[in-house]
C-alpha cells in the first residue's frame, strides 16, 4: 500500500540575545540570519518551492496561494509576486556565470517562442529566447546549460545583441533576423549556419502523414507519394546519426563521409529533378524549396562532426515555457517577463545537469549571501551535484 503523509510547515525563530559590557560601554549581537527579501520571512526551503511551482511545474502564483490557504497558511499573491522579484535579484549572479558559460561554446542551438505581455489594455506577442550549449552528442566534456532572453518582439536586434561576442556554430531554424550573423566580415568572427532537418523534415511528414489523414475521413487531402518518399530518406540520415550519438567529432565525421554523403547526394539530385516537373504552388514544391535555397547550412553538419542533424535540443528547452502558456496565459510585465527567463535559466540548466532544481535552488539561496565573489561557481548546478549527490529513494 502507497500512501502519503501531508507536509507540515514549520516556523523557526531566530533569537539574537544582545550583550553589554559595561567597560567598553559598547553592546554586542550575533548578526541576523539572511533573508533573501530584505526582513523577510519566507525560508529558502519555501522560497524554492515556490520558484519550482511556478516555473518548472507551471503553477501560477494564485493557485499556490490558495493551495496554501487550504493548508492553514496565509500567503497573498502579493507576497508571493514580491518573493519571486527578490529571488530572482538574488540569482543573478548565478545567471551571469551560465550566460558567459554558455556563450562560450563552440557550438549552440537557438530558438525562441511567443509569450504574451501584458501591456495597457492588451497583451502584446513578445518572445522568449533560448541558447543552449550541450556538447554531449560529440564528445564534449563541458557541461550543458540552457540560457534564455526574453523580449517584446522578435525584431534582429535581440539575436545580434544576444550573441555579440559568440562566434561559432550556431543551429537553428531558417529565421531571417539571424542572416547578419551568418556575415563573413561580421566581429568578432562570423557565424556559421548550420539548419535543422528536423524542421524540413515535418514539412514533407504532414503531406505524407497517412495515420492524420485517415482521421480527417473523406475530405483529407490526398497523401503525396513525394513527400512520403522524401521522408523515408530523411530517416535513413536520422538512422545513421542515433548510431555515432555521442562519439568524438572525429568519429562522427567519419561515419558520415562513408555512409551520409552518398545519401545527401542522391536526397538532392531527386529532389532537384522532382522539383523541375513541379508547379510552384504545390505543396510539396514549397517544402522541397525550403531545403534547396539552403542546401549549404543544411549540408553543414557533413563538414563539422559538432554539428548535429536538428534542433531539438533548443526545442526540448522551450517545451516547458510553451506547457506553461497554458496556466499562466500571459506575463504581468516586460520585468516579469525577464525574471522568468532568469529563473527558467536555471531550473532549465539544473535539468539538464541531472540535478534536482527545488533542491539546488533551496541549498543556493540558504548559501549564497555568505558565498564569495570567486568561489560563486561553486554553486553552479554541475558542480553543486559534484559536492552535494542526490540520494535516490529505495
Amino acid at each position: 500500500m502507497l500512501t502519503v503523509i501531508p507536509r507540515q510547515w514549520k516556523v523557526i525563530q531566530h533569537v539574537r540575545e544582545k550583550f553589554t559590557c559595561r567597560a567598553c560601554e559598547k553592546i554586542s549581537q550575533a548578526p541576523a540570519p539572511f533573508h533573501v527579501t530584505p526582513r523577510g520571512f519566507a525560508g529558502p526551503s519555501l522560497l524554492a518551492m515556490i520558484l519550482f511551482e511556478k516555473y518548472g511545474q507551471h503553477q501560477p502564483l494564485n493557485r499556490q496561494s490558495e493551495r496554501y490557504a487550504r493548508e492553514g497558511v496565509d500567503l497573498s499573491l502579493s507576497t508571493l509576486a514580491d518573493q519571486v522579484g527578490a529571488c530572482a535579484t538574488a540569482l543573478r549572479p548565478l545567471h551571469a556565470l551560465i550566460e558567459a558559460h554558455v556563450l562560450g561554446a563552440e557550438r549552440l542551438h537557438g530558438d525562441d517562442t511567443t509569450v504574451p505581455i501584458l501591456a495597457k489594455g492588451k497583451t502584446e506577442i513578445g518572445r522568449v529566447w533560448v541558447y543552449v550549449r550541450d556538447d554531449k552528442p560529440f564528445g564534449g566534456a563541458a557541461p550543458p546549460a540552457a540560457l534564455f532572453y526574453a523580449s517584446r518582439d522578435r525584431t534582429r536586434e535581440h539575436p545580434e545583441r544576444h550573441l555579440a561576442q559568440f562566434a561559432g556554430l550556431l543551429q537553428a531554424d531558417a529565421y531571417d533576423g539571424y542572416n547578419r550573423l551568418y556575415l563573413p566580415d561580421r566581429k568578432p568572427g562570423p557565424i556559421t549556419e548550420a539548419l535543422c532537418w528536423s524542421h524540413a523534415r515535418r514539412k514533407f511528414f504532414e503531406l505524407a502523414d497517412i495515420a492524420t489523414n485517415a482521421r480527417r475521413g473523406k475530405d483529407a487531402p490526398p497523401i503525396s507519394p513525394i513527400a512520403f518518399e522524401a521522408v523515408k530518406r530523411i530517416d535513413a540520415l536520422f538512422d545513421i546519426e542515433r548510431e555515432i550519438n555521442g562519439l568524438t567529432s572525429e568519429q562522427r565525421l567519419a561515419v558520415r563521409e562513408e555512409r551520409s554523403v552518398p545519401i545527401v547526394a542522391a536526397l538532392e539530385e531527386w529532389m532537384r529533378a522532382e522539383r523541375a516537373r513541379l508547379s510552384r504552388h504545390a505543396s510539396v514544391a514549397k517544402a522541397m524549396d525550403y531545403m534547396l535555397k539552403r542546401w549549404p547550412a543544411f549540408t553543414a553538419f557533413l563538414h563539422d562532426g559538432r554539428v548535429c542533424l536538428t534542433n531539438n535540443a533548443a526545442e526540448r528547452a522551450l517545451r516547458g515555457l510553451a506547457l506553461g502558456r497554458r496556466a499562466w496565459l500571459f506575463a504581468g510585465s516586460e520585468r516579469g517577463a525577464e525574471r522568468a527567463a532568469i529563473m527558467y535559466t536555471l531550473i532549465g540548466t539544473a535539468k539538464l545537469c541531472d540535478v534536482d532544481p527545488q533542491a539546488w535552488l533551496a541549498d543556493v539561496l540558504a548559501r549564497i549571501a555568505g558565498q564569495q565573489q570567486s568561489q560563486l561557481a561553486e554553486l553552479l548546478p554541475w558542480n553543486w551535484r559534484c559536492t552535494k549527490p542526490l540520494t535516490k529513494a529505495a
